[in-house]
This record gives structure tokens, sequence and C-alpha cells, in this order.
């Protein structure tokens, strides 16, 4: 059973700078949401039940964000668990569950972590690639070879651009009506060129899963918060209508984009 220092910490307190400008992951976390992933708390169950977890594996999460999945993963009981975040506030919050010398939180970025070599057997991340230029994903993946022991197991969880032949014309659309609502570049892969980048850095891809994103609907708000967690962010939206304005916008985009936007999972070995 999981000892965090804390089980439920409070979600951040409002501060809303500008709802219109800010970074939308920040915004939502200002809403007390705490799932961020865009295919939700079961896609993030599949992807950690495939990369099956025990109490002899050292693990490493890029950008645990607030920390919910790195809850599910310490109940597992690892062996060693690491986290790097780039967000210095979310490396204190996400502190707070863990607990003896065998976790940590560490600011720092995931494509240049200061972990030696083989140093792990699992690594994972979510929601934090595709905001990311294409070169830097690259870096991110060959970043995870790195650290990971020959026999390691690397998962993701991150959007993906449908089908894999779409054009460039509707490919670039969907990138400037994302970026336009989440604040920051989005820039998606499809399935096969997410294949491509893993297995350009030595991974053998064994399983992968999809499901539609749906981040913003309600069935998936209380799948992912519960009936009062979805509650009392919908009293904050009707609090606070530059948020609810800007919520609804990226609703919106991805509405109308939903049959060329998914949510997948992969979960590869290093060779």
């Amino acid at each position: 059973m999981m000892k965090g220092k804390s089980k439920n910490q409070a979600a951040p307190e409002i501060s809303f700078s500008d709802p219109a400008t800010m970074p939308i992951y920040a915004l939502l976390i200002q809403l007390g949401k705490r799932v961020l992933r865009p295919g939700g708390i079961e896609l993030t169950r599949k992807m950690l039940a495939m990369l099956n977890i025990d109490t002899t594996d050292e693990v490493v999460e890029f950008a645990p964000g607030t920390g919910d999945t790195a809850k599910l993963v310490l109940s597992y009981q690892p062996a060693r668990y690491t986290a790097i975040e780039r967000d210095q506030d979310l490396v204190e919050l996400v502190s707070k569950y863990l607990y003896g010398s065998n976790q940590r939180c560490l600011l720092g970025s995931a494509e240049e972590t200061g972990l030696p070599d083989n140093s792990c057997s699992v690594v994972y991340g979510e929601a934090m690639m595709n905001m990311m230029p294409n070169d830097t994903k690259q870096r991110i993946i060959a970043e995870s070879a790195r650290i990971l022991k020959p026999g390691g197991r690397y998962g993701f969880h991150e959007a993906y651009l449908k089908p894999d032949d779409i054009d460039d014309l509707k490919r670039d659309e969907i990138a400037q009506a994302l970026s336009a609502a989440t604040k920051v570049g989005a820039t998606p892969f499809t399935i096969s060129e997410w294949m491509q980048a893993l297995e350009k850095e030595g991974f053998e891809v064994r399983e992968h899963h999809t499901a539609p994103v749906h981040l913003l609907t309600p069935g998936r708000l209380i799948q992912d918060e519960g009936f009062f967690g979805a509650l009392r962010i919908v009293g904050k939206l009707i609090t606070y209508r530059a948020a609810r304005m800007r919520l609804l916008a990226m609703r919106s985009a991805l509405k109308k984009y939903e049959d060329y936007i998914g949510a997948a999972t992969f979960v590869s070995l290093k060779k």
C-alpha cells in the first residue's frame, strides 16, 4: 500500500493572471483538474498494465504534472521511483506524495535528465511530447533509450493524428488550431510516425492502444475526476467566465477535428 505523506493534496488555488493566454494545462490545474491525459485515466491504466511494474523495477517518470499517475505507480511499490519535472511548483507538489530515499522528484528536462546510462528498468511519460518540436520529441525518446537498461520498458501516452496518410495542409491546419486553443505548440505524430521515432532509437514496439480524445466532455470528466471532482470544476467554470470561455473554445477545436485526432499509448522494449 502506498504510504505517501498525503494522499489527498489540495489542488492549487485559482490565481488566474490571464485565462485567455495561459497554457491550457496550467488553466486546467488551477481549475482543479487532476487527470490531464488525452485518453483519460483508462488509457493511463492500460499503459501501466502493459508496463507491468513490480517491486524490482527502477522507474523514471517524465513530467508527472500533479502526480496522479505517480500515485498509481507508487502503489506497485517499485524499488525506486524518480520523476523529472521542469516546473518547480509541480516538483514541490509531487514531492509531497513521496517518502524515503528511493522516491524523488527532480527539477529537469526529459530530453536531458542527467541520470546515468542504463540506470532504470521502466520509463514513461504522458501528455508532454506533443507540446514539443519534432526534434525534441526524438531527443526525449533517445534519452529514454539511454537511461534504460537493455530489455527495459518505455511507455508513453500522447495524442496522435489520423489517418497515417493525412495530408500536410490538414496537418498544418490542425496544428494551428490546437496551438491557438492550448497556447502551447501542438504537433502530434501519426501512429506510424510514433513507431518510426521509437524504432529509430532502438526500441521494439510491443503493444499500443488508442482512445478518443474526450478530455473536456462531461462523461470523461466524471470518469477521470469522480462525480464530486467534476462538480467542483463545473462550479469554478460557472464562477470564472474567462476560464469557461477558454475551455469551451478548446472543446470546440477538439470536436471540430475529432475525426483526425486520437489518443494513443505505446509500450516498447529497449533491444
